[in-house]
């Protein structure tokens, strides 16, 4: 696998959040369920930057909706975890969790 196909921090964090709302969420619902989860203020095209980051590599597919009187006529994106999505976030978290385990700095000590 090459660097550009492995996650960066936030692709990470918005795979997670991707995950935690199930199939066919789209950018809002995904905005505030990172600013939720990790108390940090997400820019919306931020989050919407990093899913075309993450289909591009093939993490996650995306289809349109129906358009909607709500948005204006405009269609919401939804998108979906692929297998091979789910498969890179269970990489990442195992060499993760390896990294973290014997860090005494980072194993419930003081900071």
């Amino acid at each position: 696998m090459t660097k550009r196909d492995q996650l960066g921090n936030f692709e990470l964090m918005v795979m997670l959040a991707l995950i935690r709302l199930g199939d066919n969420a789209y950018g809002v619902p995904i905005s505030e369920e990172l600013e939720k989860r990790t108390g940090r203020d997400v820019a919306i095209g931020s989050v919407y930057a990093a899913l075309e980051r993450l289909e591009d590599k093939g993490f996650v597919t995306s289809e349109l909706g129906e358009a909607t009187p709500e948005r204006g006529g405009r269609a919401k994106r939804y998108f979906r975890v692929t297998a091979r999505g789910l498969r890179e976030v269970r990489e990442t978290q195992r060499a993760l969790v390896n990294l973290w385990h014997g860090l005494p700095e980072l194993e419930g000590g003081k900071a």
